[in-house]
């Protein structure tokens, strides 16, 4: 019997044999390089997985939303408390099957701030055209508990994680789509000051693209057709430019020496100055780096000019007061073209410092203030809230170990009984708009959560609170810099009796100064019922609106804005 097999052929099957082999073994190790700093990640944030009570000012939102009030903080006032427009709805999405906003919202978080992650590491192999590689830039993330922290929250880091993530990926791989334009245009949804990043990331892709001119046009028109159509929206149903915590925090104002403290609070603790020395030593002899290892420099400093940018920005408004959080969406981006790294020389020693680093930074390196508000008003978010609960998992707040909050929710419950020093609770009679609890209380979140949907839950510093949020600023903690006068609130909101301690003659200015100028047209353009009139004076009159702040003194208010 003769061979049916060609002699040519046994070598081309052998051949072939062994290609398969390679791909199959190239796509286990893409896998594996994609999968396990994401699987890092989700279980170091499951850990610690928590809900802040910022993030609680996201539910009730999202609650007036599903209840048909609008998206409103308090019914019959329309404020804009979420700063990520684009994660407040999302979680109205989650919310219309009847899942828990809270608990949505915190392993929401945890799902996209993991999906971050892989996107990051394909990112990473992408740029680096399939080299074998290492982890670096991940390991640096993995290693710091704001990271862990920030995982979940119920806020917006999760989605800023995936979003920045998924920009970058898309902007090495997908440079020419119309749908990477829409994508990298969502950053001021995602959060305000991300705009940064979108503005880089454009700029970007017009350079790599070298479009036409009208391909460039088409282009933006598609980046930021959402981003205006719903700031046209803001302006005209919110008459404000920006949403409200962007008013009550002064974005627009420079507060360097805090920021820099903001900065020293972050980076000295975690002596982050060690994998950054690890990563510029790397860089140095990037020139005799192998061909195929070789990153594309311009999709490579994208993302280090838009970090640098961002934490220029934070720096520059003076920080917050959650340690580290606004820091990471920056760190991110800088670390992105290293988050994998090629297999060289220079990366292999760069790599097992920062591992070192990395290994005694996750296991000691902590800040001095665990558990509680640092020296320069700086806090450790969650380790506050795990003790104020009495839960090492806080979801739903109810502040078993601090009595403050448990006195409020039972004044709430109780509406007839007088108010403590920082507290107002006022009967009203049944009207439209007017609602017939109005509890005022600093922690907002937990406000929103036990006054109910048809009440008002007021904040003096001004995060859902327009009145609060237009007043001038006091030397604060950051991010808690304004108070407004219980004087002022009575004024506004209060009915009956004056409570003991405030001022009548000081109320009365208040309630003239209400009906003035600025003011009354402040309280029309969020409390008159909305009309195609009404939103069109609302954006006419949005920029100055924004920008008008009045005395916390209501007399010298009432003088100022009502004159003689």
């Amino acid at each position: 019997m003769t061979s049916t097999h060609s002699p040519l052929r046994e070598p081309d099957a052998v051949l072939g044999l062994l290609n398969s082999q390679r791909v199959g073994r190239g796509h286990l190790r893409t896998a594996v390089s994609v999968l396990l700093p994401a699987l890092a990640i989700a279980v170091a944030g499951f850990h610690r997985r928590w809900m802040s009570d910022d993030g609680h000012i996201y539910v009730r939102t999202v609650r007036q939303i599903l209840a048909g009030n609008g998206p409103v903080f308090n019914a019959g006032e329309r404020a804009e408390s979420s700063t990520g427009t684009l994660w407040q709805w999302l979680l109205v999405l989650a919310g219309l099957p009847g899942f828990d906003i809270a608990t949505a919202a915190m392993y929401g978080g945890l799902l996209l701030t993991a999906a971050g992650f892989a996107f990051a590491s394909l990112g990473a192999l992408r740029l680096y055209r399939g080299a074998a590689v290492l982890p670096l830039g991940c390991l640096v993330l993995l290693a710091l508990p704001p990271v862990w922290d920030f995982a979940t929250s119920g806020l917006e880091t999760g989605l800023a994680t995936c979003w920045i993530a998924g920009a970058w990926l898309l902007l090495v791989t997908r440079a020419r789509s119309i749908a990477t334009c829409v994508v990298l245009g969502l950053g001021p949804l995602v959060r305000p000051d991300l705009a940064l990043v979108s503005a880089v990331f454009l700029g970007t892709q017009w350079l790599m693209v070298g479009p036409s001119r009208r391909t460039a046009c088409r282009g933006l028109g598609a980046a930021v057709a959402l981003p205006v159509a719903y700031e046209i929206f803001r302006v005209g149903y919110y008459g404000q430019l920006m949403p409200l915590p962007g008013v009550t925090k002064e974005a627009s104002q420079s507060l360097w020496g805090r920021g820099l403290g903001y900065l020293a609070d972050f980076a000295g603790p975690y002596l982050l100055w060690v994998p950054a020395l690890f990563l510029l030593a790397a860089l140095l002899p990037s020139s005799a780096t192998p061909q195929r290892a070789a990153a594309p420099l311009i999709p490579a400093l994208a993302p280090v000019v838009a970090g640098l940018l961002c934490w220029a920005y934070v720096i520059k408004v003076g920080g917050d007061f959650m340690h580290g959080r606004m820091f990471l969406p920056g760190l991110l981006l800088m670390l992105l073209p290293a988050f994998l790294v090629p297999l060289t020389r220079a990366w292999t020693i760069a790599t097992v410092g920062v591992a070192g680093w990395a290994v005694i930074c996750a296991a000691v390196l902590r800040i001095p203030y665990e558990g509680r508000i640092g020296p320069g008003g700086v806090a450790d978010e969650r380790g506050v809230y795990v003790q104020q609960n009495a839960a090492p998992h806080p979801l739903h707040h109810y502040f078993a170990g601090y009595p403050g909050n448990i006195a409020y929710a039972r004044l709430v419950r109780d509406a007839d009984r007088p108010g403590a020093p920082n507290l107002i609770l006022a009967r009203t009679p049944a009207a439209a708009h007017s609602p017939t609890v109005t509890g005022v209380y600093s922690t907002l979140g937990f406000s929103g959560t036990v006054v109910p949907l048809d009440g008002a839950a007021l904040d003096p510093i001004g995060l859902a609170y327009p009145l609060a949020a237009h007043s001038q600023r006091i030397n604060g903690r950051v991010g808690h810099d304004k108070r407004l006068p219980d004087t002022w609130i009575f004024a506004d909101r209060g009915r009956g009796p004056l409570p003991a301690g405030l001022d009548p003659a000081g109320v009365a200015a208040a309630r003239r100064a209400l009906g003035c100028g600025p003011l009354a047209e402040l309280r029309a353009a969020t409390r008159d019922p909305m009309t195609p009139g009404r939103f069109w004076h609302n954006i006419t009159g949005s920029w100055d609106r924004t920008s008008f702040r009045f005395p916390n003194d209501p007399v010298q208010a009432e003088r100022q804005l009502c004159g003689d």
